[in-house]
């Protein structure tokens, strides 16, 4: 069970990792210069997306917790694990909510300007890069 666990603490992380870049750093941004996709089609995209991104990266998260107690890794796996995880908890019950109202506004025929939680969960996405990719190295077998 301990290998099992192990390979998975190594493996998880470079699975979220490219389910953030490829969401995240590829989709959200392109949906918008897709032809014909309005404002609101777009928002409407993306908080179905983001809304199963952030589902399957808590699933992702209390499966490497769970390895985490099994293998009971180094410090450092320990470090970036805890980060990660507080990373998304921010993301998902701090960000997370303005911008679904925000969204709710704008697709109720409101015309707001760009939002600045837009930025803090751009950075906080940008953190979850770092941390997942030292998560992965401190992990690796």
């Amino acid at each position: 069970m301990d290998t099992v666990a192990q390979h998975i603490l190594w493996f998880l992380p470079m699975l979220w990792l490219g389910m953030v870049l490829a969401i995240s750093f590829l989709e959200a941004p392109l949906k918008f210069r897709a032809p014909g996709v309005t404002l609101p089609l777009g928002l409407g995209i993306g908080r179905l997306v983001f809304r199963a991104l952030n589902v399957a990266e808590s699933v992702l998260a209390v499966l490497l917790v769970v390895a985490a107690l099994i293998v009971g890794p180094g410090t450092a796996s320990r470090l970036w694990l805890a980060v990660a995880v507080a990373v998304l908890a921010v993301q998902v019950l701090a960000v997370r909510p303005p911008l679904t109202r925000r969204t709710d506004r704008v697709l109720a025929g409101e015309d707001l300007p760009r939002s600045h939680a837009h930025y803090w969960y751009i950075g906080l996405e940008v953190a979850k890069v770092v941390v997942l990719v030292g998560l992965a190295i401190a992990a690796a077998p």
